[in-house]
């Protein structure tokens, strides 16, 4: 008698950034991530940073960023449709590029996943390059950032407790 084969998980390790340098930041933030957490696949979340503006208009206000883990089943495009409608429940305008936002989500990682559309770029193509990124990536996986990549990536970043 053969038995049966191993039915394979689908899940796999997902991260997913978030920032916010307009109106409550942490309110932002917080509801973003519960936003995340009523699907019931989010497995930490990273302390909390005070961010210096990378890139677009002069003059903004600093960012409040964390990045949460997830163990989901999910792919990229399911979970850049969660980060979409996290920024719409925010009431994200997106006039400017890289400019002033309620709630900016980006998908970082998915597993494995390469993926490279119109859209949607996993890993995501600047994250090796933002420390706002990186800081809060390596606590929660320092072993996903590459030996000396936080210290080549640019933006002053600053912890500042848990939400």
């Amino acid at each position: 008698m053969c038995a049966a084969p191993e039915r394979l998980d689908p899940a796999r390790r997902a991260f997913i950034g978030l920032g916010s340098n307009l109106g409550d930041r942490r309110a932002e933030l917080a509801r973003a991530v519960a936003g995340l957490v009523e699907a019931g696949d989010v497995t930490a979340v990273s302390p909390l940073y005070e961010t210096e503006p990378v890139g677009g208009p002069e003059g903004q206000l600093p960012y409040l960023n964390v990045v949460v883990e997830l163990w989901t089943s999910d792919d990229a495009r399911a979970l850049l449709d969660r980060c979409r409608a996290l920024e719409a429940v925010a009431r994200r305008v997106r006039a400017e590029r890289f400019g002033p936002r309620t709630l900016d989500s980006d998908v970082l990682l998915v597993g494995d996943d390469e993926i490279e559309e119109p859209d949607l770029s996993v890993p995501h193509p600047r994250m090796w390059l933002r420390r706002f990124v990186l800081a809060p990536l390596a606590d929660l996986a320092p072993e996903l950032v590459p030996p000396g990549a936080l210290e080549r990536a640019v933006g002053a970043v600053r912890r500042i407790g848990r939400l």
